[in-house]
């Protein structure tokens, strides 16, 4: 999979922003900043000046460079040039994701502007979820990039239906979720995830049962 400078510009400047804004923000910081968040979105946990404003933009360079190095490692790397664009998206996708979440803490508890932490993260939340979900029916067989389990690993049938369905799932979750976040009832948001739970379970006996349906399995995306 060919990856050049121009189709990671974004990344590479949302990533490098993170890092000019910590760094910015490092003298007004306080030297106890938020980082954790209740269910009703208060504070329940704080850390350090370092741990407030580095922690974020050095795990999203962390989880960016491995998004990168992950095809080198997959047995089926060859098919991430079937679906290169949709993984693509999904890497610029965790890199917004996490370039929003870092400027809300540093906007809430730096520069004291009036955000409420806890709405914004469930709503970012499920709208990742629901952007990610839209995608699903794109992906190709591999060994970590998808919903995999044992039968949508050995069984192209099971993989295709898994994800269509669980494509359909992400998007109305994600969606429930960014209006969980929205009204501000933490009794819906816990029952949208206990719901949202419970249907990843229902995807992995789904994913057996069109697997035990299917002539061809074993002879499916898992083998060589």
């Amino acid at each position: 999979m060919k990856i050049t400078w121009r189709s990671e510009a974004l990344n590479l400047i949302l990533l490098a922003a993170m890092f000019i804004i910590s760094a910015a923000s490092w003298s007004s910081a306080p030297e106890r900043i938020p980082v954790h968040w209740d269910i009703t979105g208060q504070p329940d946990r704080f850390g350090g000046k370092f741990e407030g404003l580095f922690f974020l933009p050095l795990m999203a360079a962390g989880i960016y460079l491995l998004l990168l190095y992950l095809p080198r490692l997959d047995p089926k790397r060859v098919n991430y040039e079937k679906f290169g664009g949709v993984y693509r998206i999904i890497r610029t996708l965790l890199v917004v994701f996490m370039f929003g979440l870092h400027g809300v803490i540093v906007a809430s508890a730096v520069h004291e502007v009036p955000i409420d932490v806890g709405t914004a993260v469930m709503v970012m939340v499920g709208l990742m979820l629901a952007v990610l979900g839209n995608y699903f029916g794109k992906l190709k067989p591999t060994w970590f990039v998808g919903i995999r389990t044992p039968w949508t690993l050995t069984s192209e049938l099971s993989w295709v239906k898994t994800h269509r369905l669980g494509g359909r799932v992400f998007v109305v979750f994600g969606l429930l979720m960014a209006l969980a976040g929205i009204v501000g009832e933490p009794w819906l948001f816990i029952g949208v995830m206990g719901a949202f739970m419970a249907s990843i379970v229902f995807l992995m006996i789904y994913s057996y049962t069109v697997w035990k349906a299917d002539p061809d399995r074993g002879n499916g995306p898992g083998k060589q």
